[in-house]
């Protein structure tokens, strides 16, 4: 028999569509190669029309990591518009047709094992098509989820609330309870495709949700210190497998878009340069977001009405991605530009780790993408919300009334599916991240430094890694 000490154990890591998935699913593979050198880990990259962002950032680091390898699925067509009518709906239709692929990916790295070695799959958010592919091999699979916990939760819980609750959510005239919310959770904050049942993006995220509680073990972007409620709220269940926390998983690298001008972001850098410390807001709607003009406007008003400093990252609504605004001004207050040169600078795509490390930045309006987050934890920066869609509202109710790390900016029929924050509200909140009473930002630093210990030796995210390195070790034999 060979012992633990000789036996290797390939990953295989299926990322879901888009930076938000591929990103930290990359940072994992990278923490547990360099944790436990009997690990090695392949990442199936799936190739998407127009996403060459995705793609370039797989190219970045398989260059650049001699211990990663990327595999590269082969293209596939799109499912046909009349099959899927919600984003989540594409994504998991996308996906199961990847299915024969993926095992032949597989079958191909098995072949080259020894017989003592181990292969396990571990699969993305909404890749749970690919449990049926795992089972077919007799090889473990594993979740690999890159939100929060709390909302971890609520996809767990799912079912349970379908049942309970047959009428719409938001019509039921009830708050709702999720194991992983200490609060009462109002209907109309759940991702918007979960307030229709007719559509299949409802559909879909029943089916996923119960298919979780089939895999070997969850692991999760977070760590006990940050989400301790939600956490805790797993444990003695004995229904779901075993959670793994091991964040935070950040690429400090900053990410570098292949269209990107680096004139662009030296220009940029310079800027900040040139600003006291943590006197900037940022303002960042993630790799996907995009604002309209008239949010433009309504953002540009209440700024200048603040005087303060400010870095505006501006795209403009696209198909598949957002693109720079070729010219802001079009977009912007007549003489806005001229009023503001002192104190302000418009740009469009940056590097978001990048800037959030500069020292001139003290805040951060953020789309609520849990990366971003993250990513504003890890360098110390408090962040006003502004989510945009998915779970996005949810991770900001947690920012907010459940974890106190955020304060809120939203539009006055945020309730009602409204979206345009007004002039007033950017204001309010542009002061109430940078002005406020200092208990905001002594929180944000107090759990940035746990950020940083909890993956250093016996941390919280480190002890918990090393669980999980032993779990796989004994997986599958």
């Amino acid at each position: 028999m060979t012992s633990d000490s000789n036996r290797k154990v390939e990953l295989v890591l299926l990322p879901g569509l888009g930076m938000g998935h591929l990103v930290p699913i990359v940072q994992f593979a990278q923490r547990i190669v360099d944790h436990d050198r009997r690990f090695s880990a392949t990442i199936l990259s799936i190739q998407v029309p127009g996403d060459s962002l995705v793609t370039a950032y797989a190219q970045s680091r398989a260059t650049s990591s001699a211990s990663l390898r990327f595999v590269d699925l082969p293209m596939v067509e799109p499912p046909s518009p009349d099959l899927f009518q919600t984003p989540i709906g594409f994504m998991s239709l996308f996906i199961q047709k990847l299915k024969p692929h993926v095992k032949h990916a597989i079958t191909n790295l098995m072949s080259t094992r020894s017989e003592s070695d181990s292969v396990i799959l571990i699969i993305d958010t909404y890749c749970m098509t690919m449990i049926d592919v795992a089972n077919e091999l007799g090889i473990p699979c594993y979740l690999f989820f890159p939100s929060p916990a709390a909302f971890l939760g609520l996809m767990l819980h799912l079912p349970t609330l379908d049942q309970q609750i047959t009428t719409e959510f938001h019509e039921s005239g009830t708050m709702l309870e999720v194991p992983t919310f200490a609060n009462s959770v109002h209907p109309l904050v759940l991702p918007s495709v979960l307030l229709s049942r007719t559509q299949d993006g409802y559909s879909w995220y029943l089916y996923h949700g119960r298919r979780y509680k089939e895999t070997k073990g969850i692991i999760l972007n977070t760590f006990q210190e940050l989400e301790p409620f939600a956490l805790n709220s797993f444990l003695g269940t004995h229904d779901i497998p075993p959670v793994y926390p091991v964040g935070p998983l950040v690429d400090t690298c900053g990410l570098n878009r292949p269209d990107s001008d680096q004139s662009h972001q030296d220009k940029v850098l310079k800027w900040l340069d040139h600003h006291p410390q943590s006197s900037v807001v940022f303002f960042c709607f993630g790799s996907l977001a995009s604002i309209s003009g008239a949010q433009v406007r309504e953002i540009a008003t209440g700024l200048e009405r603040t005087g303060q400093r400010f870095l505006l990252s501006l795209r403009r609504p696209e198909a598949f991605e957002s693109r720079d605004y070729t010219d802001p001004d079009e977009v912007l207050p007549n003489g806005f530009l001229e009023r503001t040169a002192e104190v302000g600078l418009i740009c469009g795509w940056v590097p978001h780790a990048t800037i959030l490390a500069h020292k001139a930045i003290g805040g951060l309006v953020s789309h609520c993408g849990w990366n971003s987050f993250m990513e504003s934890l890890w360098y110390g920066v408090p962040v006003a919300t502004w989510p945009v869609f998915g779970e996005q509202k949810m991770i900001a109710l947690e920012l907010v009334r459940e974890l106190g790390l955020a304060v809120e900016m939203r539009s006055p029929a945020y309730m009602d599916g409204g979206d345009l924050v007004l002039a007033e509200e950017v204001e309010r909140g542009v002061k109430g991240l940078m002005d406020g009473d200092g208990e905001l930002r002594r929180k944000v630093k107090e759990i940035n430094e746990k950020s940083r210990k909890v993956v250093m030796e016996n941390g919280s995210s480190f002890v918990r890694m090393g669980e999980l390195v032993e779990e796989l070790m004994k997986a599958n034999i």
